[in-house]
């Protein structure tokens, strides 16, 4: 099993790579990949950058080059419902493109059902056995993120919040989402909030991003150790 670990930011990436066994490193699309072993498991991590495109592209990347079994997508995101805290991890349970009408998604490729994304059950489930493993400084969270190509502030968050209901906005997670849809290649997102309605703004993200990203990583790698504990994911 090769496990893809991806990331937008090089705040995102830079915790995971001192986990990172023998690692090696190749390029392809302008991008850096991480290839190596994180608890004796094959794993690529990727810093790709900021929106969707960008997540789709190391998402086909991973899957056609590095044949990755499935994907974790790791890193920070923004908080929408007003009960979120700063620093929660939100495990996505439902994942959308908020700048994207459903019928795009539902009459067209890839003919969904719904907007919405879903992760692999059993990667959900893994995820829950190791969040049980976490002590007290890891406050998670199960439900809807949303993706779209800016950054919301205080515009956009009222219209967003009606119409989705999310927990946590970010702009890559749905591209990688829908990679991984049209190649039945199991995915899960784990974001930690750096910023909320309460707090605010660029500024917070800023001053928030490096500590959110070592909470994201210890939960991913709590998921990791869980894969490995288990059966192989089909």
């Amino acid at each position: 099993m090769k496990i893809g670990i991806l990331c937008a930011l090089d705040r995102e990436l830079e915790p995971f790579l001192p986990h990172i066994q023998n690692s090696k490193t190749s390029e392809k699309a302008m991008l850096t990949f991480y290839e190596g072993q994180i608890y004796d498991m094959d794993v690529v991590a990727v810093r790709f950058g900021v929106c969707k495109t960008n997540a789709a592209i190391a998402a086909q990347i991973a899957i056609d080059t590095y044949g990755v079994d499935l994907i974790i997508n790791a890193g920070t995101a923004g908080g929408m419902d007003e009960t979120v805290e700063l620093f929660e991890t939100v495990i996505g349970t439902e994942i959308a493109h908020h700048d994207v009408h459903e019928q795009i998604l539902t009459e067209h490729h890839p003919w969904m059902s719904s907007a919405y994304f879903t992760p692999d059950e059993t990667l959900l489930a893994l995820s829950k056995k190791a969040a049980a493993q976490l002590g007290p400084s890891h406050k998670l969270r199960y439900g809807r993120m949303v993706t779209g190509e800016s950054f919301i502030d205080e515009a956009g968050r009222a219209e967003i919040n009606a119409q989705f209901g999310p927990l946590t906005v970010d702009m890559e997670t749905a591209g990688a989402a829908q990679v991984c849809y049209v190649n039945e290649v199991p995915f899960i997102a784990i974001r930690t909030v750096t910023d909320t309605a309460k707090h605010s703004g660029v500024d917070n993200f800023e001053k928030n991003c490096a500590a959110a990203a070592a909470l994201s990583k210890d939960v991913t790698l709590a998921l990791l150790e869980e894969i490995k504990n288990h059966s192989p994911i089909q």
